[in-house]
């Protein structure tokens, strides 16, 4: 059975409006996540040989091909945060209820539909893996053997900002999914070379992080980390920050920059 992208993020789309997991009871049933952005990169793209490196994620971070053998496309989506779960966090602070919500309830929404995607492509006769989902996925010192966030900028999602986040076309206010399939599909275009292309480096998110984990030269994982550990302590079994993804320029598109003027999103 033949399958385009496009029908991928029909079935996304579909999954988003109708699945209960993207509702919250407990906050008059406030919907999680907006349509989801889809993309497609190739298994065999040097770059994700490329995340191997030190400087970028580590040896430790498994190809395409690792996850799944004959594998032929990676394919990515970013869940934007609706308006109501984006508002409620401008303010400075703590984290907004409807902000610890989305990214616990939201998580589970997102590998829902990562497990949903590759339902629908072994219906249709391919192989696919989540790897998010496969019991192999692991984490050591705060880094995993699959990350989301680079793996959806080979395949042209969008860049990182100065927090570290990925700056898409609906903004960095959202959380990632991938799966791996023998399916082979064109990949999508990057429309960008460098890795901050699209932040503005502005540094709204540098006075909006509580644990000042973000200074001109990034963020610093371990301090941030920490920080999430307090929250936790507090909000059990939530926990969440996000102040670096709302209240600041790439909330919810990709920024004006001097380097890229006129860019999508504007």
């Amino acid at each position: 059975m033949s399958i385009a992208l496009d029908d991928l993020e029909a079935v996304a789309r579909k999954y988003i409006q109708e699945s209960p997991l993207n509702r919250v009871p407990a906050l008059d049933g406030m919907r999680i996540f907006e349509a989801p952005l889809l993309a497609a990169a190739g298994a065999a793209d040097p770059l994700f040989e490329g995340l191997k490196a030190a400087e970028a994620v580590g040896a430790h971070h498994l190809s395409p091909r690792q996850w799944l053998e004959g594998a032929r496309t990676v394919i990515v989506y970013f869940l934007p945060f609706t308006g109501r779960v984006r508002e409620a966090n401008r303010p400075l602070g703590l984290p907004a209820t409807e902000w610890l919500y989305g990214r616990i309830e939201g998580e589970q929404m997102n590998c829902s539909l990562s497990e949903r995607l590759v339902q629908y492509l072994t219906a249709c006769g391919y192989q696919a893996v989540a790897p998010g989902r496969d019991e192999r996925f692991a984490v050591r010192d705060r880094r995993s053997n699959w990350s989301e966030r680079h793996v959806a900028f080979i395949a042209g999602l969008g860049t990182f900002s100065l927090s570290r986040s990925l700056i898409t076309r609906s903004g960095s206010a959202g959380r990632i999914g991938s799966v791996v399939t023998d399916l082979e599909l064109p990949p999508t275009q990057r429309a960008y070379e460098a890795l901050d292309e699209y932040c503005s480096r502005c540094g709204a998110c540098i006075v909006r992080c509580p644990p000042l984990a973000i200074d001109e030269q990034g963020k610093d994982n371990a301090i941030c980390g920490a920080y999430l550990d307090r929250v936790l302590a507090r909000y059990r079994p939530r926990y969440g920050c996000g102040k670096c993804q709302t209240g600041v320029p790439c909330e919810s598109k990709i920024p004006v920059t001097a380097r890229r003027a006129g860019a999508a999103g504007e």
